[in-house]
């Protein structure tokens, strides 16, 4: 089986200092939903693993958060494309939880629930705390420049080994030529 895991804010949709609180607030990246569309064309399950700590904060709750979630899979299937699940770790970085990025623990639950190894997967993110987990979970990090990319391709801290691409779009062409 071939997977992709994609952080969702910055990588798929617009990200905010403020956090996406609201479906109203959630717009896709030019041509990441049609880059999600074209990894499913060629074989991959496309797994969102996003923090989203505006729960454990209280700024939404998980009815919006499936509100905004359900928008991003409506409008990834106008694209022709499919996401195939969500993982979310609502906790705060106070909570110390090991689902929270940059721990991997949603990654190797993601491994789990699809039985794969995850030697090679593709996890995309555009901020350290997604590259950390990708590699600490021993999977394949990617660093997109939208959303907070530009600040962390900069970090010295950056896992070695770390592909950087322009955006999605950009991930999806690599990965499918």
């Amino acid at each position: 089986m071939k997977l992709i895991i994609l952080d969702r804010d910055g990588v798929i949709n617009h990200d905010s200092d403020q956090f996406i609180k609201s479906p109203e607030e959630w717009k896709p990246i030019r041509g990441s939903l049609e880059a999600i569309a074209r990894l499913n064309q060629w074989g991959y399950r496309v797994i969102v693993a996003t923090n989203q700590s505006g729960v454990g904060r209280g700024l939404f709750d998980m009815d919006t958060l499936n509100a905004i979630n359900e928008k991003m899979i409506k409008a990834v299937a106008q694209a022709g494309g499919r996401i195939d699940a969500v993982f979310c770790c609502t906790h705060t970085g106070a909570d110390q939880c090991t689902c929270r990025k940059p721990e991997p623990g949603m990654i190797h639950e993601i491994a789990a629930r699809y039985n794969v190894s995850l030697a090679g997967v593709p996890a995309v993110g555009d901020s350290l705390r997604d590259l950390l987990a990708a590699a600490a979970a021993g999977a394949q990090p990617m660093l997109v420049l939208t959303g907070k990319g530009l600040k962390t391709a900069d970090d010295p801290a950056l896992p070695i080994g770390t592909l950087i691409f322009p955006d999605l779009a950009a991930v999806a062409a690599h990965i499918t030529t």
